[in-house]
């Protein structure tokens, strides 16, 4: 009996993805020196002889550096350590003036950490999934090569250094390789930045740099306990690109594996414009930074009492404000992310509910009519004119029936522009919504006697009409006519 063959059984990879993120400290000077921070300066204006290391120079630690450092190890669920200290890490490049960078190496501030992500699905349902933090350490930033003049082989004629970053305080933060697709390291990304601006140490801005992510990226058959070879992606400027790179490399690194192609441990960066990674160099090891104590600055010890200190200070977080607006507002996991992701709009709904506004209304302002607003102009919610107290209020006029709904989209716009109490506007306006059935009625029957036609129609059958006649009613009243009651009075005429 001939044998039938089978098709081979097609070998399934997984990825194995690790991030390291550099989050610049929100802090007026730098992290050695009393040079100025300021993002877009003249170039070569914020130095001195301490961040571009001339002789002689000894660097003193920002205390305000090591409080932001603590503080985001401890919303990372780090141990921060009693004992750190810093070092030397060598490398020779033409933004790095002293030839070394200080940074931290085998004793860090914080290690041993984990972050909760939170995936939803495509129906709004969350999966959540823990990531560990392997470390968190302090360290100064390098300056900025600028390319200029135009070459048709190379691109540029000449390159400019700008030593204004130099010096400029980062925390590094390292996770494990616990994330396994671009969904997952891009929402690692985001709460991590989420968590440095609830804290306030940094705006986490990355069109500028002050939050840069580097990824490790493997692939392996599923089920093999042995990593891949590493290869790291640099220049994502988005949250979308960290998704779309990784991605790319995960396909391109299978296909090299089922071709026999050799995968080097090595940086790449990502061309946006292409969508694509492509080799930059070889990838160094830590040897090849030959580390060493930083001999000018003295090891860092957190006592005891002000680590509490620090922890008394450490704001709601994101995860936990999501945890609590799901359980007290009811609210879903979708509207939970969107209310959270700013800590300032999340401060504005819980005013607003302070001040006696209806939490549900709340929620439907922002997220609908305020949102938009602030889309559109391109605001923060912190620089509009109307307050949370006035959005309770104007919310108040409308359950009270004082308002209908329509009035107040009427006049959000002059309250978001210019604040001012919803109350005297109303009156103002002379916006208050009619309520008298008597009133409404005696309208009702002017709409009903000027419509013969339409008044004909709906009662052949064409009920539908029925917003006719509530928009007719609406417009001859200016929108105050109470909509409710506007609703009856014209059901019972319409089909008497």
């Amino acid at each position: 009996m001939p044998t039938t063959a089978t098709a081979p059984v097609k070998t399934q990879y997984e990825a194995i993805i690790g991030l390291e993120t550099h989050c610049q400290l929100s802090t007026n000077t730098k992290i050695f020196c009393n040079c100025s921070t300021e993002f877009g300066a003249t170039p070569n204006q914020n130095i001195c002889p301490v961040c571009v290391g001339l002789p002689g120079v000894l660097p003193v630690l920002n205390q305000k550096v090591l409080e932001s450092a603590v503080k985001a190890g401890l919303a990372l669920n780090c141990q921060i350590a009693p004992y750190s200290k810093f070092d030397r890490k060598q490398y020779f490049y033409p933004d790095l003036p002293k030839n070394y960078q200080i940074s931290q190496y085998d004793l860090p501030i914080a290690e041993h950490g984990w972050l909760e992500v939170e995936i939803l699905d495509e129906a709004g349902n969350p999966t959540r999934k823990k990531i560990g933090i392997t470390r968190l350490h302090m360290e100064e930033d390098a300056g900025k090569l600028v390319h200029a003049g135009s070459d048709r082989l190379s691109g540029s004629t000449h390159s400019l250094v700008d030593y204004n970053r130099t010096g400029v305080p980062l925390i590094e933060i390292v996770s494990e390789p616990d994330m396994r697709s671009g969904v997952e390291a891009a929402e690692y990304a985001q709460e991590i930045r989420r968590i440095i601006r609830y804290l306030g140490v940094g705006d986490g801005n990355m069109q500028e740099g002050s939050l840069r992510c580097d990824v490790n990226i493997s692939v392996r058959p599923v089920g093999q306990k042995e990593f891949g070879t590493k290869v790291e992606i640099k220049n994502m400027n988005s949250f979308s690109a960290i998704q779309r790179a990784i991605d790319y490399e995960i396909e391109r690194q299978i296909e090299a594996v089922e071709t026999g192609e050799e995968i080097f441990q090595e940086t790449r960066l990502w061309e946006e414009n292409n969508q694509r990674t492509i080799s930059m160099r070889k990838k160094e090891g830590s040897s090849d930074y030959r580390y060493f104590p930083e001999p000018d600055l003295v090891p860092i010890e957190v006592p005891a009492a002000q680590l509490l200190e620090f922890k008394s200070k450490l704001p709601e977080l994101p995860a936990q404000k999501r945890e609590r607006y799901e359980a007290e507002l009811g609210l879903s996991p979708y509207d939970t992310r969107i209310l959270t992701d700013d800590r300032q709009v999340a401060e504005y709904l819980e005013a607003t509910i302070a001040a006696n506004g209806n939490p549900k209304q709340a929620v439907n302002w922002i997220m609908g009519d305020i949102t938009g607003y602030l889309r559109n102009e391109k605001l923060n919610i912190s620089e509009i004119a109307l307050k949370p107290e006035t959005l309770a209020e104007l919310i108040e006029l409308i359950d009270k029936g004082t308002i209908s709904g329509k009035i107040a989209k009427d006049i959000l716009p002059e309250l978001l522009t210019k604040g001012g109490s919803a109350q005297e506007l109303v009156e103002r306006q002379g916006l208050v919504q009619i309520s008298d059935t008597s009133e409404i009625e005696k309208i009702i029957d002017e709409v009903i006697a000027s419509s013969p036609k339409e008044l004909e129609q709906y009662r052949s059958g064409k009920t539908k009409l029925l917003g006719f006649f509530v928009g007719q009613v609406m417009k001859k009243s200016s929108g105050r006519a109470d909509p409710k009651v506007t609703n009856q009075i014209l059901a019972q005429k319409l089909n008497s």
